[in-house]
C-alpha cells in the first residue's frame, strides 16, 4: 500500500484506506489483468451551464475528468471507449488502448460544438445503447448532470447488473443556490424558454432551494435503487477531492 500518485491506475485506489486517511492510497500488485472502461457522455445543452469565477462550465469539468481518467487507465495497458449523447446517441468510440485512443477521445469532446437548444434530455437511450454496445464486462463511468426526462433508473439498474457502473453528476453552485443580485431573466438550456426572476425575494429564493433539494434527493435515491455508487462533481471541485469523496461513499454503501 501507497499513496495516490498521478498515473497510478485508478482501479487500485483502496476506498477504505483512502476514507481514513483523507488522501487516496492504492494497493500494489505484482500482476496487471487487462480492464475495459467506457465513458458515457452527457453533451446536452445544460452541461454547458457553469458560474464559477475562472469560467469553469460543467461541460469542462467532464473534459478534465474524462481526460485524466482516461490518461490513468491506458497507461496500464487497459483500453477505453466512450459513447456521446447530445440530443441523441451520435456517436461511439470503440474501446482501444493507447495514448492515440485517450486523444482521439478528448479531440471528439474538444471539437463537438455545443448546441444552442435540444429536445429535452433524455437518458433512456444512453443507457440503451451502452447495454447493447457493450458485450464484454467493463467499468463504466456516466458523467452527466441528470437533469432528464424520467425512465432512466431501470435501464441503469439493468446496465449496473451486467457491469460495474459509478455514476458521476455534474453541478454548479448556483443550480442549489441563487444569490441575491435583484431581477434576472433565466433561460432554460435546451427549450430556450426565458423567465422573469426577482431574486431579491427571500421566499423565491427558498423555495429554489427547495427545489434543488427535493431533485437532489430524487436523483440520489434512483442511484440508490439502481445500485450504482454514485459521486457529485462540482465546477469548484477539483478530482483528488472528487476522490475522497468518492471513497467515503463507496464505504458508506458497502459496509
Amino acid at each position: 500500500m501507497r499513496e495516490y500518485q498521478v498515473g497510478d491506475d485508478v482501479r487500485y485506489i483502496d476506498w477504505n484506506v483512502t476514507a481514513r486517511m483523507d488522501t487516496p492510497y492504492v494497493r500494489q500488485y505484482h500482476e496487471d489483468r487487462e480492464i475495459t472502461a467506457w465513458f458515457l457522455l452527457d453533451l446536452s445543452p445544460s452541461v454547458d451551464f457553469g458560474t464559477v469565477e475562472t469560467d469553469r462550465h460543467k461541460r469542462t469539468v467532464l473534459i478534465d475528468l474524462v481526460a485524466t481518467m482516461a490518461r490513468l487507465l491506458t497507461r496500464h495497458g487497459n483500453r477505453v471507449g466512450a459513447v456521446f449523447y447530445g440530443s441523441r446517441v451520435d456517436l461511439t468510440i470503440p474501446a482501444r488502448g493507447g495514448r492515440l485512443q485517450v486523444l482521439r477521445v478528448i479531440d471528439e469532446l474538444l471539437k463537438r460544438p455545443r448546441l444552442a437548444s435540444s429536445p429535452a434530455t433524455d437518458l433512456v437511450p444512453l443507457f440503451e445503447t451502452a447495454a447493447q454496445a457493450i458485450k464484454r464486462r467493463s467499468l463504466i463511468f456516466i458523467v452527466s448532470d441528470f437533469i432528464s426526462e424520467p425512465g432512466w433508473e431501470r435501464p441503469l439498474h439493468q446496465l449496473n447488473r451486467r457491469h460495474e457502473v459509478i455514476a458521476v453528476r455534474l453541478t454548479d453552485p448556483r443550480e442549489v443556490e441563487l444569490p441575491d443580485i435583484g431581477p434576472l431573466i433565466l433561460q432554460d438550456a435546451e427549450t430556450g424558454e426565458q423567465l422573469y426572476v426577482a431574486t431579491h425575494d427571500k421566499r423565491f429564493r427558498q423555495r429554489f432551494r427547495d427545489a434543488a433539494r427535493r431533485r437532489e434527493e430524487t436523483v440520489n435515491a434512483a442511484f440508490r435503487r439502481a445500485g450504482v455508487d454514485a459521486m457529485a462533481l462540482s465546477t469548484d471541485d477539483d478530482l483528488v477531492t472528487a476522490i475522497v469523496r468518492m471513497s467515503r461513499a463507496r464505504k458508506k454503501r458497502r459496509n
